[in-house]
C-alpha cells in the first residue's frame, strides 16, 4: 500500500554530525520495516504489510565540507589548519558526488522517503528535485537549469563562461529509500566555496540567490516555496512529528 504522506520537520540550526546520524535513524527504521514486510510475505502472513514512512527534514549547518563516495581528497583545497582557523568541519559521508559546502543561509533539505510510496526511478527522483528547486527559485525571476551530466541546478548552464550552480545534490538510495538530499545557496557566505573545488567540477562558478539579485531575501519564504513545490512535484500531503 502506498503512503503519500510526509512527515515535515525544520531542525533549525544543527551539527552536521548530528542531522546524519538523525537522518540514518529514520533511514534505518524505514529499512526494517521493509524487512518485516518482506519476511511476512515470504511466511505467507495473512495481515497486510506494513506502511512505511516518509520524511523531509530542512536544516542549516554550521560551516561545513563534505565529501561524496565519488569524491576526491583534492578537491579540498584548505588545510586542516586553516580549517581550524576557521572552525569549518569535514566529513566524508555514503551519500552520491564529489565535495560541496553547508552552512548558515543554506536551505539544506533531507527527504528520507520510500520511493516505493512514489515511484522506483532514481533518475526521475533526481529531476524532481531539481524540478523544485527551479519551481522555488522562479519566484525570484531566476531561470534555474540542468547542466548536462551533471547534477543540481545552475543558471546559465548552456553558456560555460557564465555558468554558476545555486544548488547541489546528492542522494543516497538503498532498497528505494533516500537520504542526503539539497543545499541551496540562499544568502550564502559564497567565501567558503573558494576552499573546494565544488562538486569537483573545475572552472564553474557558484552562486546564490542573495548574489543574483543583489539582496537577502527571506528563509522563512524560502522554506515555504521549497516545501510547497515538493508537495506538488512529488504530490505529497504532510505530517508533522
Amino acid at each position: 500500500m502506498k503512503n503519500n504522506l510526509v512527515f515535515f520537520q525544520d531542525l533549525g540550526v544543527l551539527d552536521y554530525r548530528s542531522a546524519w546520524d538523525y537522518q540514518e535513524k529514520l533511514f534505518n527504521e524505514i529499512l526494517e520495516i521493509k524487512s518485516r514486510n518482506r519476511q511476512a510475505e515470504m511466511s505467507g502472513a495473512s495481515e497486510g504489510p506494513e506502511i512505511t514512512p516518509n520524511h523531509l527534514l530542512f536544516v542549516e549547518h554550521p560551516p561545513v565540507f563534505t565529501l561524496g563516495k565519488a569524491g576526491k581528497m583534492n578537491h579540498l583545497l584548505a588545510s586542516t589548519d586553516l580549517l581550524n582557523q576557521r572552525k569549518i568541519s569535514f566529513f566524508q559521508t555514503n551519500r552520491g558526488g564529489d565535495i560541496t559546502f553547508h552552512g548558515p543561509a543554506q536551505c539544506v533539505g533531507y527527504p528520507i522517503i520510500d520511493l516505493d510510496n512514489f515511484f522506483t526511478d532514481i533518475g526521475r527522483y533526481m529531476r524532481s528535485l531539481e524540478d523544485v528547486m527551479i519551481m522555488t527559485i522562479a519566484h525570484y525571476g531566476l531561470k534555474g537549469e540542468r547542466s548536462q551530466g551533471e547534477t543540481g541546478v545552475w543558471l546559465d548552464a548552456s553558456h560555460p563562461a557564465k555558468a554558476r550552480k545555486i544548488c547541489a545534490l546528492g542522494v543516497r538510495c538503498s532498497r528505494w529509500v533516500t537520504m542526503h538530499g539539497w543545499a541551496l545557496n540562499v544568502n550564502t557566505d559564497l567565501s567558503y566555496f573558494d576552499l573546494i573545488v565544488p562538486c569537483g567540477i573545475v572552472g564553474k562558478q557558484v552562486t546564490s540567490i542573495e548574489k543574483e539579485l543583489g539582496h537577502p531575501v527571506d528563509m522563512e519564504q524560502v522554506k515555504a516555496l521549497i516545501q510547497e513545490n515538493f508537495a506538488k512535484v512529488f504530490g505529497v500531503e504532510w505530517g508533522v512529528q
